[in-house]
């Protein structure tokens, strides 16, 4: 094929088989997404083929996968749901076309293959994948308060059937390559990449038949059943996302409900769906989302040497699992602990998370091979970063970090898993101070995305960098805080823990108090929460916060304590619980419900945001979002703390804390912040979207 045109982000091979080679590799970027400048080039290109081609493969120049999606940046430049209209067919137009060119096509898929990118292989004849643990495929938009606008919708239930298609569309799933397969969203993997470029010529030589959903999901489709699955479907998303916040699943249930996945009404409608999402009160909110996780993979950029190996100090639940995790991340790990049947428990939830994730023996046999347990700690002399993950004990850490200073490399940092104490205190008697980090990860480790990176005043810039590339490098989000006790997430999460605590012990119902905070957007009750966290952890992180703030800790914490009753983990705190599950306990079962109850619990955690905003816990308002929708699950449709106060009106929340702090207590007293807030409050914040390429 001639190139008539010079393209920014394309190159295009034709081989002697008469294959076109199309590779796509966004020039201004670490990973290809798609936007008004590259589906343009992509235009000019389908445009082009010659219809004599054997064949088409579309391919990444990336090593980090195919299409990670559409560009979310250019989303602010959506003022209309006729730019959004334009926004979504200009690219499904590429994609239909793309459908019915003459000659076969297939996407080759390595790592991230993302909604809009998952959406431009689904026009294609045949997908194949590489068989790796970096690739993940799915429509994840319904996490932006959209839904796949770019024929998503519709081929993804003609290739695989209603029930498989919705299991993808409606969480915004993505799946590893094995599980792709398995339900067809690809029609082969294979191992390496050369042999992913073989079976594109092999497929496009044979043709092969193309997948097709079973008779069974077939049948589920035709017009007398539609409605008794569209029903079933409706009432699974309503457990999980109330319609009012979450509109964009209901849209995608009800359109298949009326058009089903065969008629041109179903793109039409699909179209028109997602060009009214974007006006969505939810979408706004849930798009910075999307934009502060991308804000804070930012923060790792500065890894200045490269990190091989990783040694684990404490095998409990967070060391066990925080080394399981770098294991299966790739690095070689040692976990030390005192004995091995301190660390047997830890091997034992490694493998779980291994046949969980990796699935494949091999692949779950490397990971296993990289963890190592380590008794007598030989691995710290050959560590690149040393976590100490112990018990909150100040002295016996502090005595820790002596012996290791002797033992470690020169280039090692040395990090804390501490929950809540300052690293100034932490840092008493080593020689060189400069190496002691925070690492602060959350429970549990395999699914809590954020991991806050502590600086002491003691810390160096190349130790604080190194720890933040780290974080990056294990697939978490790194958040630079500052020292202080309890640092961001716990500090501002234990008010709001506390208050909910005090409530009950007025005699306000623990399912009452959860329920407010779970139809506020919560993904978890502060109850229940508490009770998961555990009564004594709960005790013992407030205990240390007030030795330096006013923390008022009620007294049915301590006597639930002293009763043993310590939560989920003995099986009764707040709740009774069985088989795992909170039973609501008769005693408060007709408790009467205050009228303030969502302000009681939610407005100390707002308070406590805007006091670690005016300290400088954290350098911008945007890490504090950014902190408490990936630390503890922050309703996500309502942007954070800050988007909440700016939502609300900073003058509205501080009237509502002063009529608290007059009727409940002066621990609702509004902090001196919120004055400084509005009257900042007219001044334009960051752009967090100009960081995100």
């Amino acid at each position: 094929m001639e190139q008539t045109k010079n393209y920014e982000h394309w190159k295009i091979d034709q081989d002697p088989q008469g294959i076109v080679w199309v590779t796509f590799d966004r020039h201004d970027s670490k990973v290809n997404t798609l936007g008004k400048e590259t589906l343009e080039e992509l235009k000019s290109i389908v445009d082009q083929l010659p219809p004599t081609a054997k064949g088409v493969v579309f391919q990444s120049g990336k090593s980090s996968g195919f299409v990670a999606g559409a560009d979310i940046t250019e989303f602010e430049n959506i003022t209309s749901e006729k730019d959004a209209l334009d926004f979504v067919t200009r690219a499904k137009s590429i994609f239909n076309a793309i459908e019915k060119l003459p000659i076969t096509t297939v996407a080759l898929i390595n790592g991230f293959c993302l909604g809009g990118g998952y959406e431009f292989a689904l026009a294609c004849d045949y997908r194949i994948a590489l068989d790796d643990p970096s690739v993940r495929i799915g429509l994840p938009e319904v996490k932006l308060g959209i839904i796949p606008g770019w024929g998503g919708t519709v081929r993804l239930p003609r290739l695989i059937g209603v029930l498989n298609a919705m299991n993808i569309i409606l969480p915004g799933s993505a799946v590893d390559a094995y599980k792709a397969k398995k339900l067809g969203m690809v029609d082969d993997i294979t191992r390496t990449e050369h042999l992913l470029k073989r079976a594109a010529v092999f497929y496009i030589n044979t043709k092969p038949p193309k997948h097709q959903p079973s008779f069974f999901q077939k049948l589920l489709s035709h017009n007398l059943l539609r409605s008794f699955v569209a029903s079933r479907l409706t009432q699974s998303v309503a457990k999980k996302a109330p319609r009012e916040h979450y509109p964009a699943p209901y849209l995608v249930i009800e359109n298949w409900q009326r058009d089903g996945a065969q008629s041109d009404d179903a793109m039409e409608h699909e179209s028109k769906a997602i060009s009214e999402l974007f006006f969505h009160p939810s979408t706004a909110s849930l798009v910075r989302a999307f934009l502060l996780q991308s804000y804070l993979k930012e923060q790792g950029k500065k890894l200045l040497t490269p990190i091989q190996h990783i040694h684990v100090i404490g095998a409990g639940t967070m060391g066990g699992d925080i080394a399981s995790w770098c294991a299966l991340i790739g690095y070689q790990v040692t976990l030390q602990d005192r004995t091995e049947e301190q660390i047997a428990p830890a091997i034992k939830r490694a493998y779980a998370l291994y046949q969980k994730k990796l699935k494949q023996p091999r692949l779950i046999q490397a990971a296993m091979d990289r963890l190592m347990p380590d008794i007598k700690g030989h691995g710290v002399k050959q560590a690149d970063v040393i976590i100490e993950a112990i018990f909150e004990n100040l002295e016996v850490k502090n005595s820790l970090y002596k012996s290791l200073e002797q033992s470690m490399k020169s280039t090692a940092i040395l990090a804390t898993n501490t929950s809540s104490l300052p690293l100034e205190e932490l840092s008493v008697g080593l020689k060189n101070p400069e190496r002691l980090v925070g690492i602060h990860f959350f429970n549990p480790v395999s699914l809590m995305q954020l991991v806050e990176v502590v600086r002491g005043e003691n810390t160096n810039d190349d130790t604080y960098n190194q720890a933040l590339g780290f974080v990056t490098k294990i697939k978490r989000l790194p958040l630079p805080v500052k020292s202080s006790p309890g640092f961001l997430v716990n500090r501002i999460l234990m008010p709001y823990l506390l208050e909910a605590i005090q409530l009950v012990d007025e005699g306000v119902a623990p399912v009452s108090i959860d329920k407010a905070a779970t139809n506020f957007g919560m993904p978890m009750g502060p109850v229940e929460l508490a009770d998961t966290v555990g009564l004594d952890i709960c005790l013992s992180v407030g205990e240390i916060l007030s030795h330096h703030f006013s923390v008022h800790i009620p007294e049915i914490l301590r006597t639930r304590i002293n009763e043993k009753k310590l939560g989920r983990k003995t099986g009764q705190g707040f709740y009774q619980y069985r088989d795992g599950k909170p039973v609501v306990v008769p005693l408060y079962q007709n408790a009467e419900v205050p009228t303030n109850l969502t302000d009681r619990i939610i407005l100390p955690l707002i308070n406590e945001a805007v006091r670690c905003w005016r300290e400088g816990i954290v350098s911008e308002e945007d890490f504090i979002d950014a902190g408490l929708i990936y630390g503890t699950g922050f309703a996500p449709f309502r942007g954070g703390p800050m988007r909440y106060i700016q939502t609300e009106g900073a003058e509205n929340i501080l009237q509502r804390l002063e009529t608290l702090a007059k009727e409940c207590g002066e621990r609702f007293t509004p902090d001196a912040g919120w004055q400084k807030l509005i009257k900042n409050s007219t001044k334009t914040s960051k752009k967090i979207s100009e960081t995100t390429h």
